[in-house]
């Protein structure tokens, strides 16, 4: 049985580690936090840090803890939405083996670590630009995206 996650969905998510995370505060107004930690935990859950997350973790264990997540690469225009509850742990053997995993693995400094959030994906969908509408190639979009930004890629 394959997990929500498919195999271009970690890519991005790999690639691009930074996650724009929509919770819904207390009084019912949107809350939209980047996570720079934002990583595939496996084929089913996304996973970041609270490393500076106050309003976000607090919005998820106040509310039914129901989040999305966005991974988006600026530079192709292209990416993924991620819907699901989300789990705040503060300690325990599942707090551990993401610590850990974050600090092997990504070499963090796991110092400054109050939570780790880990998101059940139920729902993901595609995102893609309008600048695509045209009939744009990604070849396209990516090179005007390079140029607008003053990039190269390398050879």
């Amino acid at each position: 049985m394959h997990g929500v996650l498919d195999d271009d969905m970690k890519r991005v998510v790999r690639e691009q580690r930074l996650g724009y995370v929509a919770s819904v505060c207390p009084d019912g107004t949107p809350n939209l936090s980047p996570k720079g930690t934002t990583a595939v935990w496996d084929d089913d859950h996304l996973v970041f840090l609270d490393i500076a997350s106050p309003g976000t973790v607090a919005n998820i264990e106040a509310g039914d803890g129901v989040v999305e997540v966005n991974v988006v690469d600026p530079i192709r225009r292209k990416g993924y939405r991620f819907k699901g509850p989300a789990e705040v742990h503060r300690d325990g053997s599942r707090f551990e083996d993401i610590v850990r995993w974050y600090e092997t693995e990504r070499g963090s400094d796991v110092t400054r670590v109050n939570a780790v959030v880990l998101v059940r994906v139920e729902q993901a969908a595609q995102l893609v630009s309008p600048a695509y509408a045209n009939g744009s190639s990604e070849a396209a979009i990516e090179q005007r995206s390079l140029d607008m930004y003053g990039l190269m890629r390398k050879a």
